[in-house]
């Protein structure tokens, strides 16, 4: 198929890439064209230098940028998507963004007869690079069944959960699970460190029992070694927790750890760690108490 990618951060590059070793011809955009340049270098792909012109002849349209207002300025505008996309084609977008754009570029993509699914992924910069994310989708069940399969080529999973703004809903319950996962993972290994405990063979005991966890297997090592300089950055972690806690404000949720927590990366990003992996709380505690 001839497919369009726009926004080659850690996680869109990698995943351009797994469609282009699928086998389907891939035009990118990135709005920093060097970046652009180097994918279509790596991978044999096209580049353009518009969002437009890379969709023009595409049948299928993914995005994966950093927040709302990115995805409004590559899909609506006469030089964006939505200006360049024929009608019968689809838009994907991996952003992890509200559900509120969702639903606002739905329905501005309709208005030309372009499906729109809004598929925020899990699984980080790891997973993008193995093909192993998870993606939650929401949208029109005949557009799902369409891309699904296109998907699946950077993908371990990938489930519809609803009509438009469903998939960023999703996102969101995930953000809020590991919010307090890590938390409680962070004050766990820092409870065994103040207690005089072996922390790594404590985590070697309880990760085959309840207490396990994807925080707990992947993170435990790094953060007893107090090295942070990789995963998914605290400032996207806070910029997702807001998303969550104001659609929380719409919908009535009460999340009173979830709120704590960010208010934690906040304290994070005070200590300089702004672009270090969330599980950074742990630096936080060690800090406090050293006070």
């Amino acid at each position: 198929m001839n497919l369009a990618f726009v926004g080659l951060g850690v996680m869109g590059y990698p995943m351009a890439g797994h469609l282009v070793k699928a086998g389907h011809q891939v035009c990118v955009y990135n709005r920093t064209a060097s970046k652009a340049q180097s994918w279509a270098d790596a991978f044999g792909g096209r580049f353009e230098l518009t969002p437009k012109l890379a969709a023009e002849n595409a049948d299928i349209v993914f995005v994966c940028v950093g927040n709302d207002d990115d995805l409004r300025s590559v899909v609506l505008g006469d030089e964006g998507l939505l200006a360049g996309m024929r009608p019968g084609t689809y838009l994907v977008d991996h952003t992890t963004a509200s559900a509120q754009v969702a639903r606002e570029l739905s329905a501005l993509a309709a208005l030309q007869q372009v499906a729109f699914l809004d598929a925020p992924v899990s699984g980080g910069q790891a997973g993008a690079e193995n093909g192993q994310l998870t993606v939650m989708v929401g949208g029109d069940d005949l557009a799902f069944g369409h891309v699904e399969p296109v998907i699946q080529v950077f993908a371990k999973s990938v489930k519809l959960l609803g009509p438009s703004g469903s998939g960023q809903l999703c996102k969101m319950v995930n953000q809020i699970c590991i919010a307090g996962l890590v938390q409680g993972l962070a004050e766990g290994l820092h409870f065994a460190q103040s207690a005089g405990l072996d922390a790594a063979a404590v985590v070697e005991v309880i990760s085959k029992g309840a207490a396990q966890s994807w925080q707990m297997d992947n993170r435990y090592k790094t953060m007893l070694k107090g090295e942070y300089n990789h995963g998914f950055a605290v400032d996207w972690m806070r910029k997702d927790l807001a998303i969550v806690l104001d659609e929380a404000k719409n919908n009535g949720a009460r999340l009173p750890v979830t709120a704590l927590v960010d208010q934690f990366y906040g304290e994070v990003q005070d200590m300089g760690g702004q672009r270090w992996d969330t599980s950074s709380l742990l630096a936080r505690l060690e800090q406090h108490k050293r006070r």
